[in-house]
């Protein structure tokens, strides 16, 4: 217990003895975290007049980053002191997100230039690990090199983002030209912008919805028609989302995933960059149905494009509806589970909550909130106008509708193939990218990204869809589909989605947070364990919180499943 004769209980401040001199009074020095008054002063200048609101702290924390290309300690204290929080609350925020550099007091600045290579399974298929280590080698002054989960360019890989740009097919040679040239902001491509968009007849359904031509009754039966499913991963009804939603109490909210982070997707992305008022006026219905008066647009940091597209054309949309937010993630895959975007939103670390109650009921600012994911706004005023026949006209192998299916590897044309929902893998391989490439044949496929299962190439008849996957320990999720060939070790693939899953777990439930490290630590062994993995991933799936732990032994199971030959005890070895 602390001696309270050491301290004033008026002045709060300490009272100690100076080593020999006796017993004195020390200089009056208040508690806690001091604010340097040149950081204080930064700080106002960047938060200008905006509201000093707690769900705003990431997005400041951005504008710091922005500014300084770190976030040093006295300009945690000043922001915490601007916004009246805690130093505490600041600091677990800021160092949750790997996108922010938070340095300690005494600790040297980081380097000007961030040069983050990607190293998810596609990149790493195509070289991206000695790339990376010869970018160490030779960039020295000014860069760091660093690794980076998926940026969602998985059809041009390797990729590398420099600053806020991407080199693609990336070479030493072509990152070294454009760190020369000081090119590190995103290059803007041609897209559909909103006169282009309006000229063709875009928002004519929205108008039609909004002055009551179109009853919202009747966009709800054309979505329950046309079975349209959310298309971020989770394939749940979205004419029945938006109607659990408007059930409950208003207000209501609104949020859109674009934290588009599975390893192997860039579908999103892709919408996002060439076709953003399609997506926004699907967007601008679904407010409209649930009555939510603003929106939160939720955009992954890989996405600077994406972001820069939205923030020029939403400013170019008329009056009237709900207020658009945008907000720009951080870099943690978390973040696409919807509570954990949720927890994002607020301007919190992106700790999954538990369940329930759920978003629709208790959601942004503890409101009922609609979330759905980008691919599924898109869709939503073809399916008003076209009619739920035209959607169902679409489809393979007994499924129907269209789908997005991102596709990389080791395929002649990879990229983002608008397809019939449930076509097979070989289907979609010759029919939609051109075959195999050159010099390789097909062995495996993950059909839905990292989380998705691996299967083997004599299993490529299954219908790539909703319910399809399930029985062989699979699901197609957001139809991220990696091809690999004869070529590519099929162990090395599922222990590189598994240090992703270690890398990305949020830390908050044990089985997760220690169940992917001990899994990675097993895989690296040149024998597996068979037996302990697969204990190892059924108390993963059982306990974990949300779906990262619950299927981050995917990959895992299926390989010891459908590739036996891999874990074969040589017959010289058996007789020993």
């Amino acid at each position: 217990m602390q001696d309270r004769d050491n301290y004033d209980d008026v002045s709060k401040v300490r009272r100690f003895d100076h080593p020999g001199k006796g017993k004195g009074r020390a200089r009056s020095v208040p508690k806690g975290r001091q604010v340097d008054p040149h950081a204080k002063t930064a700080i106002e200048a960047l938060l200008a007049d905006d509201p000093r609101e707690r769900h705003l702290l990431i997005e400041y924390l951005h504008r710091i980053q922005d500014a300084y290309g770190q976030i040093s300690a006295p300009h945690l204290a000043a922001l915490a002191d601007e916004m009246r929080l805690s130093y505490a609350e600041v600091y677990e925020t800021a160092t949750f997100y790997a996108h922010f550099d938070v340095t300690k007091e005494g600790e040297a600045d980081v380097a000007p230039i961030t040069v983050r290579v990607c190293d998810s399974l596609t990149c790493c298929m195509w070289g991206a690990e000695p790339l990376m280590a010869a970018l160490k080698r030779e960039l020295h002054d000014g860069a760091r090199v660093v690794r980076a989960p998926c940026v969602g360019l998985c059809d041009q890989a390797p990729a590398v983002e420099v600053g806020h740009n991407f080199v693609v097919h990336a070479t030493v040679a072509s990152v070294k030209h454009t760190l020369s040239h000081h090119d590190t902001h995103p290059h803007i491509p041609d897209y559909i912008d909103f006169d282009t968009y309006r000229a063709a007849g875009g928002y004519a359904t929205l108008e039609r919805v909004r002055s009551g031509a179109l009853s919202t009754e009747e966009v709800l039966k054309v979505l329950d028609d046309g079975a349209l499913r959310g298309l971020g991963g989770a394939g749940f009804p979205t004419g029945r989302k938006w109607r659990s939603v408007r059930g409950e109490p208003a207000p209501r909210l609104m949020a859109v995933n674009g934290d588009e982070g599975e390893p192997g997707t860039f579908k999103d992305q892709f919408f996002l960059n060439s076709d953003p008022h399609r997506f926004l006026e699907g967007t601008l219905i679904g407010a409209h149905v649930v009555e939510a008066a603003d929106v939160y647009l939720y955009i992954r940091d890989e996405y600077p494009i994406a972001r820069e597209i939205l923030a020029t054309e939403i400013a170019k949309l008329p009056p009237g509806g709900p207020c658009l937010h945008l907000r720009r993630g951080a870099g943690a895959y978390i973040c696409g589970e919807e509570s954990s975007l949720i927890e994002s939103i607020e301007g919190k670390r992106g700790l999954p909550r538990q369940r329930p109650p759920l978003p629709f009921q208790v959601g942004i600012f503890g409101r009922p909130t609609l979330i759905n994911n980008v691919e599924t706004l898109y869709w939503v005023r073809d399916l008003i106008e076209k009619g739920a026949a035209w959607w169902k006209s679409h489809g393979r192998n007994g499924r129907f509708g269209l789908r997005s299916y991102s596709v990389s590897g080791r395929v002649r044309n990879p990229g983002v193939k608008i397809a019939p929902a449930g076509l097979n893998i070989q289907q979609l391989i010759d029919e939609y990218c051109g075959g195999m490439s050159e010099g390789h044949t097909f062995a495996a496929y993950l059909p839905g990204g990292a989380s998705g299962g691996i299967l083997p190439a004599s299993m490529n008849d299954i219908p790539l869809d909703f319910g399809t996957l399930e029985q062989y320990g699979c699901f197609i999720g957001s139809a991220a589909v990696i091809v690999l060939s004869d070529k590519d070790d099929v162990k090395q693939a599922a222990l590189n989605l598994m240090r992703f899953f270690e890398d990305e777990s949020c830390g908050q439930c044990t089985p997760c947070r220690s169940g992917t490290q001990k899994a990675r630590m097993l895989m690296e062994r040149p024998m597996w364990d068979t037996a302990l993995l697969g204990e190892l991933s059924q108390c993963m799936r059982d306990a974990s919180i949300c779906g990262l732990g619950q299927a981050a032994p995917n990959p895992v199971t299926t390989v010891i499943r459908y590739f036996p030959e891999l874990f074969r005890v040589p017959t010289d070895r058996a007789e020993k």
